[in-house]
């Protein structure tokens, strides 16, 4: 079967995350989002793994689902359309703080177990050495090549997926404080990775630039805090629903199980360009080597982005496939389009008036995003949204790139854009 997996996500355990980031919301936004299977994130945090043990029972071979009497926001609050199946696995991000080849490292890694016996065994570890407690993502001052050792030695099945490769502060890639090359991050265990995530400021094409990624599958995920944020990345897999089924589509590169990911436009990542937030400073990587990489308004350094990165470790041009390659399709979440449409903001009562009843209409999220018919929308809920949702399949956005913590401005209608498609829509009327 072909089905939807957002697995790095976080719980209310987490730091700056939603108290309604729990069990329920999250089934019930899987649903609403149209995705089959979601990481629980923090498995590590005593509180958190305590709450999977009580609300979660054994599903398909090493996954989970809510138990009925837990099922009731779900069941309160859920379309008839968007009724579908949610199965939960055990994920943890984990940021490891620690100095090697005389440099500070901060490396995110997104850890995986396929039974509570697993995560008791991680956990166990890594409560010996340091807070496990205050964070649902613990900071821990733990080698990303030991904490791989460590999720080796729990079971055959646990693995490690390095997280948001680019991210300039947090990632093994990143332009403050990763490597050059994967294998100096996981040295002697590197053979032990086998998929690398690629974050919400890049895109499996910048990726395929690298020939040391090639040996890696692409994966994408939301990195959610918050339960809407469900999906906004996330990862197709056409295989038996169950942990082994996916640890397998992952690890063998032969294996066509991954099928492709959904993806953020990368211009709307938080890094994707160079920049410095404070002096509202977005900068393209040339502008940057113009300006010997400080800021023009206040003479510090600015943040290197993703596509500067990028740009300075591949060793192919643009447009260049990996070997292993696989499709990505890029969206822009709905409630941005309806609100670009609408001219106010996503969140509003208006959008989210709107939002609801399309989800009731017509399904989850993704299958609005993708399948259903432009035409119905058109009928449904007028020309503008249709048309929004026509250009984001098409890829034909424009987008204020982010940069230094800051996302990327969307816009799909222009005032030219907008001018253009409302004389169409007075004309046909």
């Amino acid at each position: 079967m072909q089905y939807y997996a957002d697995l790095h996500i976080h719980s209310h355990f987490s730091r700056a995350t939603s108290k309604n980031l729990n069990l329920e919301y999250l089934s019930l936004w899987a649903q609403l989002k149209g995705i089959q299977v979601v990481g629980t994130g923090d498995f590590v945090h005593p509180g958190w793994l305590d709450e999977l043990k009580e609300k979660l029972e054994p599903a398909e071979e090493c996954l989970f689902k809510l138990k009925p009497q837990y099922d009731v926001v779900a069941k309160n609050e859920l379309p008839s359309s968007c009724k579908g199946l949610v199965r939960f696995m055990l994920t943890v991000e984990i940021s490891n703080i620690y100095k090697r080849l005389d440099k500070v490292r901060k490396v995110h890694n997104v850890v995986f177990a396929p039974s509570f016996e697993a995560a008791e065994k991680i956990q166990a570890k890594l409560g010996d050495i340091g807070n496990i407690c205050s964070d649902g993502r613990p900071i821990l001052g733990l080698d990303s090549r030991d904490l791989l050792e460590i999720v080796l030695e729990s079971d055959p099945l646990s693995y490690l997926i390095p997280a948001h490769i680019w991210t300039p502060w947090f990632s093994a890639m990143g332009s403050k404080s990763g490597f050059d090359k994967m294998t100096d991050c996981f040295g002697d265990l590197s053979s032990h990775i086998f998929a690398v995530e690629t974050g919400l400021s890049s895109d499996p094409l910048m990726n395929w630039r690298l020939s040391q990624l090639d040996p890696y599958v692409l994966v994408s995920n939301s990195d959610a805090h918050s339960a809407p944020k469900l999906a906004r990345e996330a990862t197709i897999y056409d295989t038996d629903l169950s942990y082994p089924a996916i640890y397998k589509a992952l690890s063998d590169r032969k294996d066509k199980g991954l099928v492709g990911t959904i993806e953020f436009f990368p211009e709307e990542g938080k890094y994707h360009y160079d920049g410095h937030r404070n002096c509202k400073m977005r900068m393209h990587p040339q502008e940057t080597i113009k300006n010997k990489g400080l800021c023009p308004e206040c003479g510090k350094p600015v943040t290197v982005g993703v596509m500067a990165r990028v740009e300075e470790l591949a060793d192919h041009p643009e447009g260049r496939k990996s070997p292993y390659w696989r499709p990505y399709y890029s969206l822009i979440p709905l409630p941005e389009i309806i609100g670009d449409a609408k001219k106010v903001g996503p969140n509003s009562k208006t959008v989210q008036k709107i939002f609801m009843e399309m989800l009731h209409t017509f399904g989850n999220e993704i299958s609005i995003l993708r399948e259903v018919p432009l035409e119905k929308i058109r009928k449904a809920n007028g020309a503008l949204i249709a048309e929004g949702i026509r250009r984001v399949r098409e890829g034909n956005v424009h987008i204020a790139a982010g940069y230094d913590g800051e996302y990327g401005k969307v816009e799909i209608f222009s005032p030219q854009d907008r001018e253009s498609v409302e004389n169409q829509l007075t004309l046909f009327s």
